[in-house]
């Protein structure tokens, strides 16, 4: 039998943490975070990241797990979360997924096999110095060759993509095109049963999104960020790119105003969300629960408790 496992989804700001550990105690479980900035140390705040209080004794996995200057891949999330989901299920517990970040969520549950190759690879290395000496006309034709599908859809300034397809090949055999196309064909890893939430108006989500910047400044945003400048995190490194950490890290320079980098902030986090909603609509099997002018938890656990139950769920 496939396992069966629960997923809280849903945009920003609209309390899924507290409903994955709700649930986590209705079904006797524990939460895996998939979210691809939470992994973080040291960025409690900005990524929103659940206190020891909002766990409630529910263990919390793939939270604060990595330093902040490493880059992590979606395949290396999905490797690491993978073995978080087994031991759960192993020592018969329920594991519940909570996140917004969509692309890391579909590959655990699908167990998406990522092809071969790393950023720091030989192979990726060798391409990328023909990048930088004959640039990137021979080898989109050299792609062109090997995996004209690939080559068609790829624009031609998407380097990083065109690299990629390449490695994929040289380390393989297999063209890119192949791999994707023979991944799909697997069944899914896991059964998933989805909880979404969002607010029935938009205006809600966008008045709650800036609440949450709000209440993430009073408690010290900035201050995390520079606590992560005074350990010595280099601006290059990826955890600079997440939203709340990107604008304060110019406000920090000087580059701007704290007052610019909240709007901006607010402004990055409903654009976000937006995102996030779109990718969740593609999914027919999500169940959703749609607050009103604020969420209603005892309520919203009872909704979501009573689907999960008619799924078979104990």
């Amino acid at each position: 039998m496939i396992p069966q496992i629960i997923c809280v989804v849903g945009p920003t700001a609209t309390g899924k943490t507290k409903m994955g550990v709700a649930l986590a105690h209705r079904f006797g479980g524990e939460v895996v975070s998939v979210d691809s900035m939470q992994i973080y140390r040291g960025m409690a705040i900005g990524t929103a990241a659940p206190t020891p209080e909002e766990m409630e004794g529910i263990p919390h996995h793939m939270v604060g797990v990595a330093d902040p200057a490493e880059s992590w891949s979606v395949a290396r999330f999905v490797s690491e979360a993978d073995i978080c989901v087994q031991d759960i299920l192993r020592r018969g517990r329920r594991p519940i997924l909570v996140g917004g970040t969509g692309l890391y969520l579909e590959s655990l549950i699908r167990g998406t096999d990522f092809a071969a190759g790393s950023a720091d690879g030989e192979t990726r290395q060798r391409l990328q110095q023909r990048l930088e000496q004959e640039g990137v006309g021979p080898l989109l034709a050299e792609l062109r060759a090997i995996d004209p599908g690939s080559a068609a859809r790829l624009h031609p300034s998407d380097e990083k993509r065109i690299l990629r397809a390449l490695e994929v090949w040289y380390e393989t055999g297999e063209t890119i095109t192949q791999h994707d196309r023979r991944t799909r064909q697997q069944p899914p890893r896991y059964q998933a049963a989805y909880i979404g939430l969002s607010f029935q108006d938009r205006a809600q989500l966008r008045r709650r999104i800036d609440l949450r910047v709000d209440e993430m400044v009073r408690q010290g945003l900035l201050e995390e960020v520079q606590a992560l400048l005074a350990a010595g995190l280099p601006p290059t490194a990826t955890a600079w790119q997440a939203i709340g950490y990107k604008q304060f890290l110019a406000a920090a320079d000087g580059r701007c105003t704290v007052t610019e980098a909240i709007e901006e902030v607010k402004l990055r986090s409903r654009q976000y969300a937006k995102r996030q909603l779109t990718w969740l609509r593609r999914n027919p099997d999500i169940h959703w629960i749609l607050w009103g002018e604020e969420p209603n938890f005892p309520q919203g656990l009872q909704n979501a408790t009573e689907y999960l139950t008619a799924l078979g769920l104990r």
